[in-house]
């Protein structure tokens, strides 16, 4: 009996390890930091991400999962060096169950056309996995509880090249500190588990729409992308 109790027991701690439940039931001010553990998956690279798919997929309590058709996952080559981080599903993309297949995605399309990418040689995912209701930004405690999951997925794609598209992804990667005004066009490099990628962060498509005055901005953004993949031989 006292065995089995053990057992039960240890399930549970690792349970709420996983789902990172000391975020959720902390009345300490929430902070995005990249740098906490990340959760490890055994097997292929395809393995690994379906593992996480459905890790994501047994979230219990979520009002973003309660109200959204479809998981959004990923989209992409999943061995490419390059992935591009948005910030959650809008109404197409949770129709479709994958991400940038709206406006903005065909913007974004447009954009990597720009410097000879598209989505056979970059690898697409948001910072939250399911539709924020009414396309409204995710809240910090929203981004808390996906954190992790993003966390393991940009470690099992382990690009060289992360590109943080608007504010929402600037501050889940690198913090609440940083404006995306003055980060955006600079490269840094941070720890994500075992991977360091090269970062930089840009204007999200959707803002650039609302925006169109900023695009000059994003073309600098994006020479900078097609320089550094060329620096680095990808």
């Amino acid at each position: 009996m006292k065995k089995n109790l053990n057992q039960k027991l240890i399930g549970l701690v690792e349970y709420y390890n996983l789902i990172n439940t000391n975020l959720l039931l902390s009345d300490i001010p929430l902070k995005r930091n990249i740098n906490n553990t990340t959760t490890s998956f055994s097997g292929t690279k395809v393995q690994k991400l379906e593992k996480l798919k459905k890790n994501i997929r047994l979230i219990k309590n979520c009002e973003l999962k309660k109200n959204a058709t479809n998981l959004v996952f990923g989209n992409g080559n999943i061995n490419s060096k390059i992935m591009i981080i948005g910030e959650g599903p809008g109404a197409q993309e949770d129709a479709k169950g994958m991400p940038f297949v709206g406006r903005a995605g065909k913007l974004l399309d447009k954009m990597l056309e720009a410097i000879q990418l598209n989505r056979t040689k970059a690898y697409i995912s948001n910072v939250v996995n399911y539709r924020p209701p009414e396309n409204r930004r995710p809240t910090e405690e929203e981004i808390a509880r996906y954190l992790p999951y993003l966390r393991t997925h940009i470690e099992i794609i382990n690009p060289k090249i992360l590109i943080l598209l608007g504010s929402t992804a600037l501050n889940a990667i690198i913090g609440n500190k940083e404006v995306i005004s003055r980060t955006r066009g600079k490269w840094f490099q941070r720890e994500i588990g075992a991977v360091k990628p090269w970062i930089i962060a840009s204007f999200h498509p959707a803002f650039l729409m609302r925006q169109p005055e900023q695009k000059k901005l994003a073309w600098i953004d994006l020479k900078m992308v097609r320089d550094k993949i060329k620096k680095l031989k990808i």
